[in-house]
């Protein structure tokens, strides 16, 4: 008799006692598994999307500097930054979420500016083409003390930007203290924004 015979002649001859277990194992091990899988589920949808972990939080902002929007001949960047907190908000006239936070951040200007600190919010202009950019600015209003242009989005990579908007807090000293996915609110300003801004004067 050949080995395939032998064998399945073997298993015949097992008991259903022998094979219960190895059933149920196979069960548990399936269960496991969904459950598993349902629970990081749960997880993931109590998580607000627009508070995702940043891995550049406490990093210097990227040593790169970009032309200006509205003097091209011109650069800004961490270095020109130094020595006050900046809020630096990614945006873009394609964007239909940054309309939609546009009057918050209008409404920061005006606070920022009676204090004599309007030029701690900083726009950076996100694959965008300048007339484009320029003419939104224009029809919307300018809450920027100055935006830089980032249109190949170089800058975006390494700042990990999952798409327009997002809004980076950097202290003094340059590094990132707080990142924001989405749409800014009243709420998120006053709380998390604004004190960073105050602490870093």
């Amino acid at each position: 008799m050949n080995d395939g015979v032998m064998s399945a002649t073997r298993d015949e001859q097992l008991p259903s006692s022998a094979t219960a277990p190895r059933r149920r194992w196979g069960l548990w091990a399936a269960f496991a598994l969904v459950a598993g899988l349902l629970a990081l589920l749960a997880v993931g949808m109590t998580r607000d999307p627009r508070q995702l972990d940043s891995v550049l939080i406490g990093q210097p902002w990227p040593p790169r500097a970009l032309p200006v929007l509205e003097a091209p001949e011109h650069a800004l960047g961490p270095a020109e930054w130094r020595g006050k907190a900046r809020v630096i908000n990614l945006w873009a006239s394609w964007c239909v979420t940054c309309l939609q936070e546009h009057p918050e951040l209008m409404k920061l200007l005006a606070q920022l500016k009676s204090q004599g600190h309007d030029d701690q919010l900083v726009g950076l202009n996100y694959k965008d083409k300048r007339a484009d950019a320029l003419g939104w600015l224009g029809r919307h209003g300018n809450p920027f003390f100055a935006s830089i242009q980032d249109a190949d989005g170089r800058l975006a990579i390494d700042l990990g930007v999952y798409g327009a908007p997002e809004t980076f807090v950097i202290d003094a000293q340059g590094v990132i203290r707080f990142k924001h996915v989405g749409a800014l609110t009243e709420d998120i300003i006053r709380t998390r924004i604004v004190p960073l801004l105050e602490a870093g004067r």
